[in-house]
């Protein structure tokens, strides 16, 4: 691992230094970056993402932590005796640094194939109803009469479309939160 105190950040985060220490960063399991301004952080941050084409993970639980949070692709805020701007400007909250292995691993999972799978369901709905407008065109000479009311058409979308998602989203948990929590290799996938 490497530490780096937030004086020595401070000249890393030079222009001319930049590539030498992402490279030095890639080499190491893990990067400590300690006593770092809030402008260090998001700097830092924002260096990751864009030089080494990363997704970024910000943690954060004060308001010294906000500009990181806002600057990564995901930010996590945690509640607790620094006050609560860290949430308020996080993507997700938790009460405790030890509840972010549940939310990587078992949530980001599970919300990761939920996702995958509402596209692919949201584009079949959608070529269902196309491919029903393109077929009455040829059945009413492409007169360009609509084929339903507007009320149908929220019908459709609000009552027969929608218990579906609502369904599979609450249900769906294609390994238990047990074994994803047990294998951490699973995240990778």
């Amino acid at each position: 691992g490497l530490v780096i105190d937030g004086r020595a950040l401070q000249h890393v985060l030079h222009d001319s230094l930049q590539n030498v220490f992402l490279e030095l960063t890639e080499k190491c399991r893990a990067v400590v970056c300690c006593r770092a301004t809030p402008l260090q952080k998001s700097i830092l941050v924002r260096l990751v993402r864009n030089k080494l084409k990363a997704m970024t993970l910000a943690v954060g639980d004060g308001a010294n932590d906000v500009s990181m949070i806002q600057v990564a692709d995901t930010g996590v805020g945690i509640s607790g005796q620094e006050g609560m701007q860290a949430v308020m400007a996080s993507d997700f909250a938790i009460s405790q640094f030890r509840h972010l292995r549940k939310l990587l691993l078992v949530h980001g999972h599970w919300c990761y194939t939920r996702l995958t799978n509402m596209v692919l369901y949201f584009f079949y709905k959608n070529v269902a109803y196309v491919n029903l407008l393109f077929w009455y065109q040829f059945f009413c000479g492409f007169s360009g009469t609509s084929m339903t009311d507007y009320w149908i058409l929220i019908l459709f979308n609000l009552l027969f479309t929608s218990v579906p998602p609502i369904i599979y989203g609450v249900l769906d948990k294609d390994v238990p939160a047990e074994i994803l929590m047990q294998l951490p290799q699973l995240y990778m996938m």
